[in-house]
């Protein structure tokens, strides 16, 4: 079975030419070229002239594609009191407080995709980080996911809204649709995450600061993408 994907795969990456491509072109031809029977997701790998090792060069960010994901994420949210009434009205498919902190402890509890945190609970969630961290779920007040509003936060999540973070490497890397959206959508999408990681460029970066960007499907190969239509329309220096 590896083998014949490896044919499938060998044939549409022969389809990619050894250039750059516009936003528009890239999700086109990766739609063109795909080759499994299952909705894959479409990424956006960005690699960025910052140094993640000093907190000044830090990137991260989220943004609300205006398309969403093409699926509802789950959402956790951690609160007290009428807080967790706020959640469950908002549509969160996961609330409580402390004794929710606990299932997650004992039993390595990680079926949702998101975590909203009211900030009187952040004391108790320190003692989820090694669990949350390494997955990236833990709550930030610079995220929007530790807030008192977490109505908005619950729609926001549920509405697509993509967390990004510049790592180790100095690479981001998001999701921003699925391959079998209309290509509009998908453009649209695509060109709302660059734009995001674009506004995030720390004022200490120096020198270029999107080295290369890739646009490509789970399964696709990669497709390097020219992103001066995009950045045409922000007043960023990449």
């Amino acid at each position: 079975m590896a083998h014949k994907q490896g044919k499938k795969y060998l044939a549409a990456a022969k389809q990619v030419e050894a250039r750059t491509y516009s936003v528009t072109e890239a999700v086109g031809l990766a739609q063109k070229i795909k080759f499994t029977k299952f909705n894959e997701t479409v990424e956006i790998h960005m690699r960025l002239g910052v140094d993640p090792k000093h907190a000044d060069q830090m990137v991260r960010g989220t943004v609300v594609l205006p398309n969403g994901l093409g699926k509802s994420k789950k959402v956790l949210v951690i609160a007290s009191g009428e807080k967790v009434r706020e959640a469950e009205a908002a549509g969160a498919d996961f609330f409580g407080g402390e004794e929710i902190i606990e299932k997650i402890i004992k039993e390595n509890w990680l079926d949702y995709d998101a975590v909203v945190a009211t900030p009187d609970m952040m004391r108790s969630m320190a003692r989820l980080g090694k669990v949350l961290g390494p997955r990236g779920l833990m709550p930030n007040p610079k995220t929007g996911t530790v807030t008192t509003d977490v109505a908005t936060a619950v729609n926001e999540v549920k509405a697509g809204k993509v967390e990004f973070r510049v790592d180790k490497t100095g690479v981001v890397h998001a999701p921003v649709g699925k391959i079998q959206f209309e290509t509009g959508k998908l453009i649209e999408n695509a060109e709302s995450l660059i734009s995001a990681v674009l506004r995030a460029k720390p004022s200490a970066a120096k020198g270029k600061y999107v080295r290369s960007a890739t646009l490509c499907s789970t399964m696709g190969p990669g497709i390097t993408l020219d992103i001066s239509d995009v950045t045409s329309k922000l007043s960023v220096a990449v």
